[in-house]
């Protein structure tokens, strides 16, 4: 039997139920500092356990879980080392930490838009004036080893957006992103875009999503860490 927590950005149900799958006896916790998305992931997964949490002040004690993963987090952070220490510092002897991180620098489309380079120019901007690094990808690996670990297995995976219900999907998603989310309200009032050039942003999106011929790359960096 196994135990695991983990977190997961704004899919911290899906990605906890998914690294302990193999086992039907395995104790799973996932940990989200936002109310919102713990409320909707008890809703979608009522057999996970979820809290709220900072991962950095992780509420478990010393070495208390076999496994501890964070997915698309670390990214996110103004202290990702720190944040490493505190998952090595509740994983029990033999168990272990595993991170994945998109790397945003990496990312790569066709057909080229020049609003989909803006988009990005305009999505590291904000990641960066926040605190976090959005190729965080190619860092897990000294990430890792500034946290202490001994041994660190490296590897890199891609998602790929090429179907019509892929691309309909992922460029649905930024489309909206780019007009009312967070991210659009933080570049406004920053001053950072304006109205118009967010609208052309995800028309783009929009575009690229219809184009036949669309494709989309998404690079990870991944770790997984013992010791």
């Amino acid at each position: 039997m196994g135990r695991t927590v983990g977190g997961a950005d704004d899919h911290v149900g899906d990605r906890t139920a998914g690294a302990a799958r193999t086992s039907s006896e395995c104790g799973r916790t996932g940990v989200d500092p936002s109310a919102d998305v713990i409320t909707a992931a008890r809703r979608d997964l009522p057999g996970v356990n979820f809290a709220t949490g900072d991962v950095y002040t992780l509420e478990f004690e010393d070495a208390s879980w076999d496994i501890v993963h964070a997915h698309q987090v670390l990214q996110h952070l103004s202290n990702p080392v720190a944040a490493l220490k505190e998952m090595r510092r509740v994983v029990r002897p033999g168990g272990m930490v595993a991170a994945r991180d998109s790397d945003y620098a990496s990312f790569t489309w066709h057909p080229h838009d020049v609003r989909l380079s803006q988009w990005l120019a305009l999505y590291q901007e904000i990641a960066r004036a926040n605190g976090g690094e959005p190729d965080a990808g190619r860092r897990l690996l000294s990430w890792a080893q500034q946290a202490g670990f001994s041994q660190v297995l490296t590897s890199a995976s891609a998602w790929c957006f090429a179907t019509p219900e892929d691309r309909a999907w992922w460029g649905g998603l930024w489309a909206e992103r780019m007009t009312t989310s967070a991210i659009a309200q933080q570049a406004q009032r920053e001053h950072r875009t304006n109205p118009d050039e967010l609208a052309s942003i995800a028309d783009a999106w929009r575009t690229w999503a219809k184009a036949d011929d669309g494709w989309f790359a998404v690079l990870h960096g991944e770790v997984i860490c013992k010791g």
